[in-house]
């Protein structure tokens, strides 16, 4: 899988560009702020419909600009297609195959397959829960795009039920039957979508354990291969280790939610589900947040990335790997261990400031980024 052409139009600092690309490593090389990561941002969008350095879409349109529109020419198997996306802030989104408009923009998941390593992934080790959950996620949709529906639902759910425990809290000390019957509703709901999240995470994280473990004796010095482990750390009442089913835990979650009750209707939000669970990431013996060494952390986020690169190449076409400006934070060694390692993906897309960064390894097509062009050098 490879992307032949990128279109933008008013798209961060883009009012339009238009850039051909190439198979294997293409470079984009120019001083911070001229655009190079827009550039890979936008390849990324079109995989997971969402970026990997903003929360919202505003970000993304152009200054004074209403909208913005990414068109990029995939090629698959040896098959090209049209793939588009309209970002709207604040309203629906569109997209389009083909010219074909689709029903609903999500359908787009899937059709491009995109593992970003960016400076921002450091956050996956020394950050918040939140961001390792997100990450599980994101994998999770590109092995299986139907995911996107069960988030977007759990969502949905997770957020009705926190207002219906804020409405019973205030009423408990009046009538709060007719809340309480509406809350049980709402567990089964959100104990359905939720068992769905944490039995594919389960199985997610199962799958990629191993490929980290070979990723991080990779690109750390002296590391073995279990010297990295991964588990999934959930507060539901199941053995996660004996690979517990969609109904063992739709049981257990509904479980802990009445367990939880009280202390819900106490607090007014909900206490319990894979909103709250993480991803345990150690270094032998101990846990990599607040252990690691800066050093320890790159090389272990960096693991994580590639292990999903690993993982998602096993199961199907290669994605695309973007490499966002990471080469000035890895040493040489480091940079001729990573070069070497991805050097026979299909398609490498890496940004630096300068062009010494990019190890001879990727060398390919060199792009400068410059006041709002992109020339092939």
């Amino acid at each position: 899988m490879h992307v032949a052409s990128l279109s933008l139009h008013d798209f961060r600092s883009y009012e339009e560009v238009v850039v051909p690309l190439v198979p294997g490593p293409c470079a984009f090389v120019g001083r911070n702020g001229q655009g190079k990561t827009n550039l890979v941002e936008a390849v990324d969008y079109l995989s997971r419909l969402s970026s990997h350095r903003v929360a919202t879409d505003a970000p993304l349109v152009r200054a004074g600009a209403t909208r913005a529109v990414i068109q990029a020419d995939v090629v698959r198997e040896g098959r090209s297609a049209l793939l588009e996306i309209e970002i709207h802030p604040g309203s629906t989104n569109k997209a389009r195959v083909n010219r074909s408009p689709l029903p609903r923009a999500r359908e787009l998941l899937g059709l491009v397959r995109t593992v970003v390593f960016s400076p921002e992934d450091l956050a996956l080790v020394k950050g918040d829960p939140g961001d390792r959950r997100r990450f599980l996620d994101d994998l999770l949709v590109l092995r299986a795009p139907r995911y996107a529906g069960v988030r977007s639902e759990y969502d949905r759910v997770l957020r009705q039920r926190n207002t219906l425990l804020k409405t019973a809290r205030a009423a408990r000390r009046g009538a709060a039957d007719g809340a309480l019957a509406t809350l049980d509703v709402w567990d089964s709901h959100l104990a359905r979508a939720g068992a769905e999240i944490v039995h594919g995470r389960l199985q997610l994280v199962e799958a990629l354990s191993p490929y980290v473990g070979k990723a991080y004796e990779l690109i750390a010095r002296g590391a073995r291969h279990d010297d990295a482990t991964t588990a999934y750390r959930t507060a539901l009442p199941v053995e996660t280790a004996t690979s517990p089913g969609r109904e063992a835990l739709e049981a257990a979650l509904l479980e802990a939610l009445a367990q939880r009750r009280s202390d819900e209707l106490d607090r007014g939000v909900t206490l319990v589900g894979p909103h709250r669970d993480d991803l345990v990431l150690s270094l032998g013996p101990l846990p990599a947040k607040g252990y690691a060494s800066h050093g320890e952390s790159w090389s272990y986020a960096l693991a994580l990335r590639l292990a999903s690169y690993d993982l998602l190449r096993a199961e199907g076409d290669d994605p695309i790997l973007v490499l966002d400006d990471v080469f000035a934070e890895l040493d040489a060694i480091r940079r001729d261990q990573l070069a070497e390692r991805v050097a026979d993906a299909e398609q490498v897309l890496v940004t630096a400031a300068v062009a010494g960064d990019v190890p001879v390894g990727l060398a390919g097509a060199r792009f400068t980024v410059a006041d709002g062009s992109v020339t092939r050098e």
